[in-house]
């Protein structure tokens, strides 16, 4: 059945598509298989020169950098990082699809938070499910990290072939093989101290923004209420520590606008809202 929309309706404004897919996609992790491309290889699947990618890239990362001062400004949270159970010398493995590769995500934002003494390694990739993320297992266990931020699961809760016959579609992965995914990442990636995995939750979507999306529509996508809510609540029983990033996402209608113009995907709002949930979550 469906859900009933709810939360904003009105478009976010849109940002010029070659910075859009610059922010979100990263060929260089999706193209492993053709070893180590070069800067001025990715920037010409852009259509864009080396510097121009470049100055891109840097401006998307001072953004990020910016969301982290911002929110070190406050005493009381830069107390809070300080408190971190991040130690110098400790390698952080990054997992999760595109809220986490997001070049201005809580991730981008973290990276900036910590001290250089702590590394994040990001193995995040846009469009990754739960499934396609067990192929990760091996290069977790080379990298060996002491810790790991994992959030995945809303690529499982999309639906697929949905017209106004079946507007429900087909779930593309069920809530027994997402939890059967995730309970097998965390077991066979080496890392045996559960407090070391902190799972993060699917963020809250805005519905009605999302079902509204032209680019959506036309390829017969969507995302059900009821699904995400399913996958972040199995989230919440996995074994590790747990982050709930819902509430701190979740459309008001009134305050920043927590989602880009697909409703799907947070703005820069939302994701520092996710990294400072993250903090204040490893630290309450």
């Amino acid at each position: 059945m469906t859900t009933r929309a709810e939360g904003r309706t009105a478009p976010a404004p849109q940002a010029p598509p070659t910075a859009r897919l610059i922010r979100f996609q990263q060929p260089e992790k999706n193209l492993r298989y053709l070893g180590d491309l070069s800067e001025a290889t990715v920037a010409g699947l852009f259509g864009l020169t080396p510097d121009v990618y470049r100055e891109l890239l840097h401006d998307l990362d001072e953004q990020a950098r910016r969301t982290a001062a911002g929110l070190l400004a406050d005493p009381e949270f830069a107390a809070r990082v300080a408190r971190l159970p991040f130690r110098p010398g400790e390698r952080i493995a990054v997992l999760g699809e595109s809220t986490t590769a997001d070049r201005l995500s809580w991730r981008a934002v973290l990276r900036h938070l910590l001290p250089d003494t702590v590394t994040l390694v990001d193995l995040s990739v846009s469009g990754l499910t739960t499934s396609q993320a067990l192929t990760h297992l091996p290069g977790l266990g080379l990298l060996r990290p002491d810790r790991v931020l994992c959030m995945l699961g809303a690529n499982d809760a999309q639906r697929l072939a949905r017209t106004p016959d079946h507007p429900d579609g087909v779930l593309l992965t069920g809530p027994a093989e997402t939890a059967r995914n995730l309970r097998a990442l965390r077991e066979h990636s080496g890392l045996t101290d559960p407090d070391r995995w902190t799972w993060l939750t699917p963020s809250a979507m805005d519905h009605a923004r999302a079902e509204a999306y032209p680019h959506f529509r036309r390829a017969g996508i969507g995302w059900l209420r009821e699904d995400v809510d399913a996958v972040a609540d199995l989230v919440l029983t996995l074994p590790g520590r747990t982050v709930d990033t819902r509430d701190a996402t979740r459309p008001t209608g009134t305050g920043p606008d927590l989602h880009t113009e697909d409703g799907v995907h947070l703005s820069a709002a939302g994701q520092r809202a996710v990294a400072e949930t993250l903090v204040r979550a490893l630290t309450a």
